[in-house]
């Protein structure tokens, strides 16, 4: 309970610190925030991060298990808009359903998984978190939530620039340096000022998360983000944390699976709302409301993992 409260605590006060920044600077600060944090931030705490975490044999289980959450969540939320057109005899519009099923399988498992994860679990076991976000999440959402997207919206697929997209990604390549980085020695100074550079990471992607939603005001859309909420943060994560005793994981790992998949809705889900003329106003809702909930689901899924 303790940890618990420690954790609100330092996430609170940090996105609160953001959502006054948020409210004081011009928008154009989140927006070079977030580049630094993107180019520069956290890869140099990937890196730092993977030289203290445990590769156990087992790992290349946690994004297999990030796509299941991404499917689940979709088929649950395509289930759930059929059951309320046959109940209530009413369909969204097409670009309103496919907010609600990004909403409902794309997760914030990086800005917000990451932080969560080493403050409840711990550095040791923060490879698990990395190649469940990495590996999974971030393919998940350039791939099949693009995909939906352009299915359902109104804009126009460009499949060079999605491939460029990933490509790139600093984080990614992050990831792969920090692989091969780990077992080379550096002086204990170094090791220090890359570890503090990497916790300074950390505290920044919670800034920068009350940042954007200080800019976040619509919340019409509530009734309707009800039903992603639930299936992304309560059911995916209850179905698919029973069984992962089957795949072998247990205990702590356990516990980063289940966080990871709890987490609210991406910001990603915002930006391919606005690339593909999808529903923002949704979007916007779903964000806010989801990191809201959290603060709820947190302490249920700490005590049943």
């Amino acid at each position: 309970m303790t940890n618990l409260l420690e954790l609100y605590v330092k996430l609170g006060g940090l996105v609160l610190v953001g959502f006054i920044l948020g409210r004081k600077l011009p928008v154009t600060v989140p927006t070079r925030l977030g580049q630094f944090l993107f180019w520069v931030g956290v890869p140099i705490s990937i890196v730092s991060f993977l030289r203290q975490s445990s590769l156990s044999g087992q790992i290349w289980i946690a994004p297999a298990i990030a796509y299941l959450a991404i499917l689940l969540g979709a088929f649950l939320a395509w289930l759930a808009i059929k059951a309320q057109a046959y109940f209530r005899n009413t369909v969204p519009q097409p670009p309103t359903q496919a907010s609600l099923i990004l909403a409902a399988m794309l997760g914030n498992t990086g800005y917000l998984g990451f932080p969560i994860t080493l403050a409840m679990v711990g550095k040791e076991y923060f490879a698990w978190a990395l190649f469940y976000d990495l590996l999974g999440s971030f393919p998940g959402t350039y791939g099949l939530g693009v995909f939906l997207a352009a299915r359902f919206g109104g804009g126009v697929q460009n499949h060079w620039q999605t491939a460029r997209a990933i490509l790139i990604n600093p984080a990614l390549w992050g990831f792969g340096f920090g692989l091969l980085f780990r077992q080379v020695t550096i002086p204990t100074v170094a090791e220090f000022w890359l570890e503090k550079f990497a916790w300074s990471g950390v505290a920044l992607s919670l800034v920068l998360i009350g940042m954007r939603l200080a800019l976040l005001k619509s919340w019409r859309s509530l009734p309707q983000v009800g039903m992603s909420l639930g299936i992304k943060m309560l059911l995916v994560p209850l179905i698919l944390g029973i069984i992962l005793p089957v795949f072998g994981i247990t205990g702590a790992i356990a516990k980063v699976i289940v966080l990871q998949m709890a987490m609210p809705p991406a910001f990603a889900t915002l930006v391919i709302a606005e690339a593909f003329n999808l529903d923002h106003d949704l979007a916007v809702t779903a964000l806010a409301a989801g990191a809201i909930l959290l603060l709820l689901t947190l302490p249920v899924w700490l005590w049943l993992f």
